[in-house]
């Protein structure tokens, strides 16, 4: 029978570890060990936490990890799963804070890790729109359709209307493949083409766009399509 944490010594204890001596000493596992609070019978909840990381290949994995992903793991029940996907998206909302107002400096990839975090689990497709100041600064990420992505969902009006709202003067269009076929349809490019030709009358400039998929990303830009 595995021994219970409350045994262990104290120096080695997850809860004790992170009050005495802070976050940054814990371990990834341990880390998840507080979260779920107790193992499962025969598990510890350090061994969970690294059976966690195991199966999702690291806590990035982990983010991107959705319901139906958590309840194929062994020894999560439904409180585990709660208090988990409430801990992703407390990290999720956290790295959305941390994007608006970042600059971009080196283009619009700067900000693939928050896209593929945020988007790369979804199973519906969506479009979001990326929007920059004239110091390349994000100032907002509005999501403007949910479901098929195509022309018909997807209008230049509300991308214009919002950047003018917003005195935005660049957007970087983002929508993801949940197949993870990472190759734009001709629906992607006619909807880019039309978008990017509708902002550039109005002098706003499109940046680029990307597709996520559950392994990956492609740029428009990267494939001369922008």
């Amino acid at each position: 029978m595995t021994d219970a944490i409350k045994n262990w010594p104290r120096h080695e204890r997850p809860r004790e570890l992170l009050l005495e001596k802070g976050a940054e000493f814990v371990s990834d596992a341990g880390l998840l060990a507080i979260i779920l609070r107790t193992g499962t019978k025969g598990k510890d909840a350090v061994r969970l936490g690294r059976e966690l990381i195991g199966h999702f290949g690291g806590l990035k994995g982990l983010l991107k990890a959705g319901m139906r992903e958590l309840e194929m793991v062994n020894g999560l029940g439904p409180a585990k799963i709660a208090q988990l996907l409430a801990s992703i998206e407390i990290a999720k909302r956290q790295m959305r804070e941390e994007t608006i107002g970042k600059t971009i400096i080196n283009g619009p990839s700067d900000v693939i890790d928050y896209l593929s975090i945020t988007m790369s689990g979804l199973k519906e497709e969506v479009f979001k729109v990326i929007y920059l100041n004239n110091s390349n600064t994000i100032i907002s990420a509005e999501i403007l359709s949910k479901g098929t992505v195509n022309q018909s969902a997807v209008y230049p009006r509300d991308v214009i209307k919002k950047a003018l709202e917003l005195n935005a003067t660049g957007v970087i269009f983002v929508h993801n493949h949940p197949s993870g076929n990472l190759r734009p349809s001709k629906n992607d490019i006619a909807l880019n083409r039309k978008l990017s030709e509708a902002c550039r009358t109005v002098d706003i400039t499109p940046l680029d766009h990307f597709i996520i998929g559950p392994d990956g990303h492609a740029s428009f830009k990267e494939q001369g399509l922008m």
